[in-house]
């Protein structure tokens, strides 16, 4: 099951429609979505504040600010 983290910040209008998209494409993917808002901590703040939204991997970024649909189902497909 692929696990991702959605960095992203509240009444954020490019956060809440990459969510929109990343959902749409991950429906019938078995899968785990962590959503972080990004100012509910320093650190996170500090590393994806400036470039929210963010969505990670098991191992590391693997888009911001706009989904990158090729990188994410290649991401799903190797998991």
């Amino acid at each position: 099951m692929a696990l991702l983290t959605l960095y992203y910040r509240q009444d954020c209008h490019l956060c809440e429609d990459f969510l929109a998209q990343l959902q749409e494409l991950i429906a019938d993917q078995p899968h785990t979505l962590i959503l972080v808002d990004v100012d509910s901590n320093p650190d996170f703040h500090r590393d994806f504040g400036g470039k929210v939204p963010v969505l990670t991997g098991t191992y590391g970024e693997l888009c911001h600010y706009e989904l990158d649909r090729q990188s994410l189902l290649r991401y799903l497909s190797s998991g």
